[in-house]
């Protein structure tokens, strides 16, 4: 008797180029030039402007004949106002060029989109209406390990009510991906704890949720490799490039995974808390997964253990001491900012059924009911708040 294999049938999206390499950002300007830019336009972080780069980078493009427009105007998460300034910025240049971390690199994602096509962003909000087939060519640097913006489609920001809002497609993406570990070498230990375990998370419920797949399993696991196995030597020894060179290709290789598969419980939390108060979204990613991974991890799924065994572990029940610990070894303070000291957890739970956290609710491995939504909203705002 034959028996037939059953597989499961899947496509991966679209990978940017991806060049790896330490200063590597002093090619920014024969790269734009590759591209046969007249005028670009760089959507960089205020810390790293005021640093000098966006000059020397500007400086770069200017030797190739390129004129340059700077935005820096922006931080914290991303709102509907930087985008929208962003885009005033763009709108007449033929390429973009992201620098700084997630925020920036999403604003300048959609901008390089809205000035295409001359829509404002919440036209795309939420998929209300397809992308322009024809979006401004994109360069992306990313300067912290963390979000993978850098090679995914979907992008965030907050809209006119403060909720976070998402545009997807693959008009977002970029044309080249520039890893510099250099860039990141500045990056306080507290940010790179939060987004390395941002980018572990990324992978974590890439591997393991619903939608999981061959292919966006492939680079998941050797980002979970990657993250567990330097994350700890980037947070207390800056200067170590090749710990801030795996985390950063493992946040990209994560950012690869959760193109094709998703996210699921732990940012449920995590964009939750996010439309209550400000909050890094490492640091709430990571409380939103430390909250309900024991939970998770009792589906003891075959997904389950062959994470747990990609991050050096025997099985899937490991895994919640083994995340503490890493949350311990790099310093990560349980805490919540003190704006949310008078916030409920009956407002966090509102927060987690609301229509925009649902794709990452029914994504996840586990069917979550209401009544989990109040225990994990519990156990998260018992929390200490800080300042």
């Amino acid at each position: 008797m034959h028996c037939r294999m059953i597989t499961v049938a899947f496509s991966t999206s679209f990978v940017p180029e991806i060049r790896f390499g330490d200063n590597l950002h002093q090619t920014i300007g024969s790269a734009a030039s590759s591209f046969g830019a007249k005028a670009a336009a760089i959507v960089i972080d205020g810390f790293l402007a005021q640093r000098g780069l966006a000059d020397r980078i500007t400086a770069q493009l200017q030797a190739e004949g390129i004129e340059a427009y700077v935005f820096s105007d922006f931080a914290g998460e991303p709102k509907i106002a930087h985008v929208r300034h962003a885009t005033e910025v763009v709108t007449g240049a033929d390429l973009v060029i992201g620098i700084g971390g997630g925020s920036a690199l999403d604003i300048a994602k959609i901008a390089a989109c809205c000035a295409a096509s001359g829509e404002d962003a919440m036209y795309y909000a939420l998929a209300a209406n397809p992308l322009p087939k024809s979006p401004l060519k994109k360069i992306m640097v990313p300067t912290t390990a963390g979000t993978g913006s850098e090679t995914s489609a979907t992008n965030i920001f907050a809209g006119p009510a403060g909720k976070k809002l998402w545009i997807w497609g693959a008009e977002t993406k970029a044309d080249l991906v520039l890893l510099d570990p250099t860039l990141t070498a500045t990056l306080p230990a507290d940010l790179t704890a939060w987004c390395g375990m941002d980018a572990f998370i990324h992978a974590f419920e890439a591997a393991t949720n619903r939608n999981t797949h061959a292919g966006g399993k492939f680079y998941a696991h050797e980002a979970l490799r990657l993250v567990t196995g330097a994350l700890e030597a980037a947070v207390k020894q800056p200067d170590n490039m090749e710990a801030r060179g795996k985390v950063l290709l493992g946040s990209c290789y994560a950012g690869i995974a959760i193109d094709n598969c998703g996210t699921a419980v732990a940012h449920a939390v995590s964009h939750a808390l996010a439309g209550l108060a400000p909050i890094h979204h490492g640091l709430a990613t990571a409380l939103g997964f430390e909250a309900t991974l024991a939970w998770l991890v009792e589906a003891d799924t075959a997904d389950l253990n062959a994470a747990a065994k990609a991050c050096g572990l025997a099985k899937a029940a490991d895994l919640p001491a083994f995340v503490s610990g890493l949350m311990d070894r790099c310093g990560i303070v349980r805490a919540l900012p003190n704006a949310f000291e008078a916030i409920g957890s009956g407002a966090l739970a509102n927060e987690m059924k609301a229509p925009e956290n649902q794709p990452m609710r029914r994504s996840t491995i586990r069917e979550i009911s209401d009544e989990d939504i109040a225990r994990f909203a519990a156990t998260i705002m018992s929390l200490p708040k800080a300042a």
